[in-house]
Parts: structure tokens; sequence; C-alpha cells
């Protein structure tokens, strides 16, 4: 970008694409696939069809080789109709990325072929019931045994669990540190993986969530993402790019309840005019866009540098998300608040945003994590 503060025409036209998409298949639809928990599966393989399964994944590989500017445009943009279903599509991007930067030639040519299309969909497995925000002291353990690597363990709040094809899992293969983990890729129907019920969610119900259980997996060696010990770093980096895009996530969904709070708030009427023309209303409304921009510039300031592989690149990723999630949920709920009481309904769209935003800032390492990234990072200098 020749301006940091502006898109390039090639930038302008995908997250054009990515809109027109949105608007006309997930906005009209979102609406049912929460009320009835319906996972949109061929709405998210229509996706795939443009390349948004594959955005970072390399041309080489068969992705569309776009850097992390261009997925947070289109996770922003999917987000506008419906953020659940926009971060299931960011989580299949993180897991096969991961694959594509630091798998086997024979992984790639195994996996990427589904991947891409999302003919089979993947999910993300690092967070146990004992180690969420602690992802360094996992248990689930893998023992190696001739060809294969034996996998006991659980992994908890697993985005696609009991329905996707693949689970990208970190294992622990060695000591106790963060360099005695592994990354393995493992199947739905290899013999010893089973599913916990799905999770009864607050939001995010147009996507399953449950528990992975793997109780002696045998996963063959080749199966291994990257080499014995690389687990954890493989699994930071995969989170900078998994941080941008619920980021974007946030703001996608923030700017649809601003634009809803508009279209109320010069419709409805209290006191002989439209409350839009209450000073109270466009103070509100004024602070509601100017803090979502400021999100918005900073999240794809850290998006190029991710792409960039700056060496700062954590700490703006970890400060991108931490004021994006944060702002996006403090905009939806004054956006419900300019609603009244209509705002508190299924009628409306703002109610189920303000749901399923609210688990951004606790997904993708706590918000509460993203201070100690950023705060470690500033004392190291």
């Amino acid at each position: 970008m020749d301006n940091p503060f502006d898109l390039t025409d090639d930038q302008r036209a995908i997250q054009d694409m990515a809109r027109k998409f949105t608007a006309d298949a997930i906005t009209p639809f979102a609406a049912e696939w929460d009320e009835k928990h319906i996972f949109p599966r061929d709405t998210i393989r229509a996706a795939a069809q443009l390349g948004f399964g594959s955005i970072y994944v390399s041309e080489e590989a068969g992705g569309i080789g776009l850097g992390r500017l261009e997925a947070a445009l289109i996770m922003e943009a999917m987000a506008y109709g419906c953020p659940s279903t926009s971060a299931f599509i960011s989580i299949h991007n993180m897991a096969s990325w991961m694959i594509d930067r630091f798998g086997s030639r024979a992984l790639k040519d195994k996996y990427l072929p589904g991947l891409v299309p999302m003919d089979i969909m993947a999910s993300y497995c690092l967070t146990e019931a004992g180690s969420g925000s602690d992802a360094a002291a996992l248990k689930t353990r893998a023992v190696r045994d001739g060809d294969h690597f034996v996998v006991t363990g659980s992994k908890q709040f697993i985005s696609g669990g009991g329905e996707n094809d693949l689970y990208v899992t970190m294992v622990r293969t060695g000591d106790d540190s963060p360099k005695g983990i592994s990354c393995l890729v493992i199947e739905k129907d290899m013999a010893g993986v089973s599913f916990g019920a799905q999770e009864r969610k607050l939001g995010w119900h147009s996507q399953p969530t449950a528990q992975v259980n793997f109780d002696g997996v045998r996963v063959p060696a080749e199966n291994l993402v990257g080499s014995e010990g690389e687990g954890f770093r493989i699994a930071m980096m995969g989170l900078d790019g998994g941080r941008l895009n619920i980021g974007a996530c946030s703001l996608g969904g923030g700017q649809r309840c601003i634009d809803e709070a508009l279209a109320y708030t010069k419709d409805r009427k209290q006191f002989g005019q439209a409350i839009a023309d209450f000073q109270n209303s466009q103070f509100m409304l004024a602070d509601m866009q100017t803090e979502l921009e400021a999100a918005r510039i900073l999240l794809y300031a850290a998006a190029v540098k991710v792409t960039a592989n700056a060496p700062d690149k954590t700490r703006f990723a970890a400060m991108a998300k931490r004021l994006a999630t944060d702002t996006g949920s403090a905009v939806v709920d004054r956006a419900l608040q300019l609603h009244g009481g209509y705002g508190y309904l299924m009628d409306y769209p703002v109610e189920r945003f303000w749901r399923d935003l609210r688990v951004h800032s606790i997904l993708e390492g706590t918000n509460q994590v993203m201070r100690m990234i950023i705060a470690r990072d500033m004392l190291r200098q």
C-alpha cells in the first residue's frame, strides 16, 4: 500500500466480492441459522469456491495466496452478515495454513486438495479442560510407536468438533516445557477418536462446538506438522493470524450494528421527533463509529506486519485483537441500547451480534493474555 491508511484497487475488489457474497448468501439466512442452530455447510463451501477457504494457503498448493490484510477484509465482510460463520471459516484457514506452511510435501498432497475447496474441513485443537490461557500446560500425549504416534487425551471447546474431518492437534511428545509440544493432523474416522455432546452456547449457534477425545489413536508419523518439538511455535504463529481474523469479525459485526442503529434511530420517533435527532443519540453514534474506525486502522496495520513477518508482528496482532474485540462488543452493546426494548428481541439482529461477539474477547487468547503479550514485549526492549 502506497498509503497505509487506504486500500489498493485489488484489495477493494476482494472486499467488494466478499461483501456481495455476504449480502446474497449469508445475511438473509443468518438469523435462521442462529435460531435453529443450523450449520450452513453449503454456504461455507460456496465461500470456498471464491477462495475463502484458503486465503493465505500458497497458490502452489491451490490456495489464493493472499496476505493477512486481504484475509481480514474478507472476514470483516462476512461477519457483517454472520460473525459465527465467518469465524468458522477463519479457523479452517488457520489450520490449512499450518499444514501448507509447515507440513511435508506428502502431508500437503494428502490433505490440501480437499481442504482448499472445503470438501474436507479442519479444526484447530489446542485448548484443554485444564489448559486454557496456560496453553503450554497441555496434557494430551503422543507416544512414538514405530511409524505411528499413539495419542491419548482430549481437547475442549473445539470449533467444528464432531463435524469436521481433520483436527490439527497440539500434543505432548517430549518434556513438560513448550519445546515438548508437537503438532499432528488427526482424522475424524481414525479409531479411538470420539466427541462430546455439542456445547450449549450463548452465541455462535451456526457452528458446532464439542470436546474432542483421543483414546489410543494411532496417527501415522507422516501426519506430523513440522518437526517434533515445534508444535507450540507453530500454534502461536497460527494464532497471530487467527487473532487478526477474530478482530476483523468484531469489526464487521460492530459495523453492522452501527448501521442497524442508524436506520432504527432515524425511523423511531419519541417526544415528537426521530430519536436520531436527539444530541444524546448523535453523540453515541459518533463515538461508536470513531472507536470502531480506530480499531480498524490498528488491525489493518497489524495485518500488514504479520504478512511482512515484522519483528513486532505478535505485539501488534495482540494489540489489534484486544482493541477490536473489546470495541466491537462495546459498540454492539450501545447499538442494542439505542434500540431500547426492541433491541432485546430476536426480531432485530442486534441481540444476535451482542451474543456472537462476546466470545471474541475470550478465544484465540483472552484479552487479558493479549495485555500480557503486549507488556512483555514492551519490557523486553
